[in-house]
């Protein structure tokens, strides 16, 4: 069974940085593939950044610049460093986990692709 465990979340003011890790119970072929998301209350979840195995990635137009997804295979952990954060910004932030070749899917919004979800971290940037 694989289990996604997300932390670092927090409070920081507008400008300041976070960064948001999640670990991965197990690796296996289905987890090959991660990336974060985030979601309101009431509102749509949205893809903020994926990376494959490979390393290729691929980011959300509003974070670009400003997030940086990264992993380390060996601890079968994901991160993401925020820095420049906004207001806009604050959401409950998860981590996913799917097979190889997520990427297509997550730029195309096609979340159902991962199957495997973490809990959440709330993040909150106040102005």
């Amino acid at each position: 069974q694989v289990q996604l465990v997300e932390s670092g979340g927090g409070s920081v003011q507008s400008g300041g940085s976070l960064r948001v890790s999640c670990v991965a119970s197990v690796y296996t072929s289905s987890t090959s593939c991660m990336g974060w998301f985030r979601q309101l209350p009431g509102k749509e979840r949205e893809g903020v950044a994926a990376i494959d195995r490979d390393g290729s990635t691929s980011y959300a137009d509003s974070v670009k610049g400003r997030f940086t997804i990264s992993q380390d295979n060996a601890k079968n952990t994901l991160y993401l460093q925020m820095n420049s954060l906004k207001p806009e910004d604050t959401a409950m932030y998860y981590c996913a986990a799917a097979r190889t070749g997520c990427l297509a899917y997550f730029s195309g919004g096609y979340y159902y692709f991962f199957p495997y979800w973490g809990q959440g971290t709330q993040v909150t940037v106040s102005s």
